[in-house]
């Protein structure tokens, strides 16, 4: 199994995450192949995931972010980071 500095979605991760902080607008690279990376990665991860979740109190509801990533990057600092919040 690769270490976490060889992986190249925490690689990603990383890279996202180090924009916390900053002004919203501002522009992260990533690459079409990241793209194709992350999604053939997450795809089968989602489907493993039962379609209904039983969860117990307390809990935090957030509606849609409208791909305004600076907006995610605010819920997760409010609600937690995964994978320590899920």
């Amino acid at each position: 199994r690769a270490t976490p500095e060889a992986d190249p979605i925490t690689s990603i991760a990383q890279r996202l995450l180090s924009l916390r902080g900053s002004p919203p607008g501002t522009q992260a690279s990533i690459s079409e192949s990241e793209i194709k990376l992350i999604t053939t990665r997450v795809r089968p991860i989602l489907l493993s995931q039962p379609m209904l979740l039983e969860l117990e109190a307390p809990l935090k509801i957030c509606g849609d972010v409208h791909g305004q990533y600076s907006d995610l990057l605010r819920l997760f600092e409010y609600g937690g980071f995964p994978p320590q919040a899920n």
